[in-house]
């Protein structure tokens, strides 16, 4: 009895490996258009942004120097004015860089189809590989310590058929 319990452990064993997503992302030529696209787009808005922000200044220090010659239904309607134009710059702001705004949007529009194909990617080489489980060691699980020898991110890479551009470093061992 004690003979196939011990001849069967090594099917009870679990085989673990894991991959560091940033590397492979850092990796694919789709990734880094992309991030491209997202950098051009969110450098425009936030010139229009800056744009509407100096109408604004503009509008404020116009109203300070004519101040004193105004009456208090003129002040009242500058004031209105330039609050109005305060918010609606808050309103595009959040519209364009808050949360769920356009800038989120279209990161997910380009970047899910780039983490669906790395997940398909993981998830053959697991299954050709015959691992059980696989990490991503830059995740928010932390690694306290990974041995080199487990981390399959160039596999992964190769079993995308993405083409390596620069060697990934290994963790020193000491």
């Amino acid at each position: 009895m004690l003979f196939i319990m011990l001849g069967a452990a090594p099917a009870w064993a679990q085989r673990f490996a894991y991959i560091d997503s940033e590397y492979i992302l850092s990796e694919m030529p789709e990734y880094k258009a992309a991030q491209n696209e997202l950098d051009v787009l969110a450098e425009k808005w936030s010139k229009e942004l800056a744009e509407k922000r100096k109408e604004v200044d503009r509008l404020y220090r116009a109203f300070k120097a004519e101040q004193v010659l105004l009456t208090e239904t003129m002040k009242k309607e500058r004031e209105a004015e330039i609050r109005k134009k305060e918010q609606e710059i808050d309103d595009l702001q959040r519209k364009r860089f808050g949360f769920e705004g356009e800038l989120f949007q279209k990161q997910k529009e380009l970047i899910k189809p780039i983490q669906d194909k790395i997940y398909d990617g993981v998830q053959k080489y697991a299954r050709d590989k015959g691992y059980d489980i696989i990490f991503d060691r830059s995740g928010e699980f932390t690694m306290l310590y990974a041995n080199s020898r487990l981390d399959k991110s160039d596999e992964v890479l190769e079993t995308m058929g993405v083409a390596k551009k620069t060697t990934k470093p290994k963790p020193e061992r000491k």
